[in-house]
């Protein structure tokens, strides 16, 4: 291994040097270690050893996360979201240190995806993966749930040597969350009964009110572009929907985002043309999360409102909550020609509001004309994905980097999160993981 890849804490036990360390590898570590000093030139103070995000989680209180789910980020104390942003960052300085971070010698993560999936599918199989975990995917389609098996009985029977499930289910309002809810408690009861014998723990992947992973990936992005946490009080944040050409796409990222974001004293916008509201009592939870925190959370029905003086800018479409409803209690009945009449309601609806995109003209009126632009991915793009939509093109283009590592930190922030629910005390797993210093790729 080579020693410049080992934090300082692991080179105080003498570990003696290899000197078949490739030219290509110290050019990697040369590169890396330029970049941790122009962050810090630029007053970004990141942790430059593992020990320092070992010193951090030592200081919080994250204990209620062991044997625990992670079902909405409001579920979590301060405290606990922290943990996941430090372990997250530690296990990414680790990868990029060449060092290993198998905890898991073997063991399954368990994915259900009850909705079309690239980024989060590939993010939790990377998760698991870092951690020494395989992944199965249920496929519904061809599986016995097609034949009437029961949630109780899937819950079991793919639950066996199961470390995590990963679940996303988010289409349909009032069913995603209790789906979930539902699958957890016949993995605990199948826990109870001797079935299994350990309790799986539940990653929330997407469901019809939160997208966690998501969100804590955009924070952590957020985060790490603005210096730290101690830098984003006051900086106003606009989520704002923007047009598509299709209809029916979920409200758990623009409710994710006002219910994590007002904890942190940022000036959250909401915005949305009339009838698109997303649930009333997350906006209940945003209203109190600033009121606690000292930021803001408004509403407008105007996007150059929201956009103005912003310092963070995410338009991303999404269906209104009523109309979500309605679809829900179509499917529920069967009615499927009730179902293709709101459908083109809806996008006819949408058609009235193409004016509503992130064009070069609203990002100029942003703070400096800079605004940090997020997205989900993966967004419409003007001329590019569809004939109009979210984003201009050359708006997208611009920020396609920074859009592509706001997403990188999401495999890391699930791995974060598995790991906080099946280790006491992760410090230690850490500290371990320093002294063996296993390289992940062999030199």
């Amino acid at each position: 291994m080579c020693p410049d890849r080992i934090p300082a804490v692991t080179q105080d036990k003498q570990i003696q040097p290899d000197n078949r360390c490739s030219a290509k590898r110290r050019d990697s570590i040369i590169s890396y270690q330029e970049r941790i000093s122009y962050q810090s030139i630029a007053g970004i103070d990141f942790m430059k050893t593992l020990q320092d995000y070992i010193d951090k989680l030592n200081s919080l209180n994250f204990k209620e996360m062991y044997n625990n789910d992670f079902f909405w980020t409001w579920d979590k104390t301060d405290d606990e979201l922290e943990a996941v942003f430090t372990v997250a960052d530690a296990l990414r300085f680790m990868r990029e240190n060449n060092i290993s971070t198998k905890v898991f010698e073997s063991g399954l993560g368990i994915s259900i995806f009850r909705d079309n999936s690239t980024r989060t599918r590939f993010s939790f199989a990377s998760a698991c993966n870092l951690l020494g975990l395989e992944v199965q995917d249920l496929d519904e389609k061809k599986s016995q749930i097609a034949h009437g098996e029961t949630v109780r009985e899937t819950a079991n029977m793919v639950s066996f040597m199961a470390d995590v499930i990963g679940i996303r289910d988010d289409m349909y309002i009032g069913k995603g969350h209790a789906y979930q809810k539902e699958f957890m408690e016949a993995v605990t009861e199948g826990n109870k009964d001797g079935i299994l014998e350990q309790r799986p723990t539940l990653v929330n992947l997407q469901c019809d009110v939160d997208h966690p992973t998501q969100c804590m990936a955009d924070m952590l992005h957020i985060i790490h572009e603005f210096g730290g946490v101690e830098n984003l009080k006051g900086k106003k944040i606009a989520m704002t929907w923007a047009y598509s050409p299709s209809y029916g796409k979920p409200l758990s990222v623009p409710q994710g985002v006002i219910g994590l974001m007002t904890r942190f004293g940022m000036d959250v916008v909401l915005a949305h043309p009339e009838g698109y509201d997303v649930m009333p009592e997350v906006e209940e939870i945003a209203k109190k999360n600033a009121e606690k925190n000292g930021g803001s959370f408004t509403k407008t029905n105007d996007m150059a409102e929201a956009f103005k003086d912003a310092d963070i800018v995410y338009p991303k479409s999404w269906a209104p909550f009523a109309a979500m409803e309605k679809r829900t209690n179509l499917y529920a009945e069967g009615d499927f020609d009730g179902i293709d009449k709101l459908e083109k309601e809806l996008l006819a609806q949408n058609a009235e509001h193409k004016d509503w995109a992130c064009t070069e003209e609203l990002m100029k009126t942003t703070k400096d004309g800079k605004a940090l632009y997020l997205h989900c991915l993966p967004a419409d793009i003007t001329g590019v994905s569809c004939e109009t939509g979210e984003v201009d093109a050359s708006v997208f283009d611009r920020y396609r980097i920074p859009l592509y590592k706001e997403a990188s930190f999401k495999p890391y922030v699930i791995a974060a999160m598995i790991m906080l629910s099946k280790f006491e005390n992760p410090q230690d797993i850490l500290k371990k993981l320093e002294v063996k210093a296993a390289p992940r790729i062999m030199e």
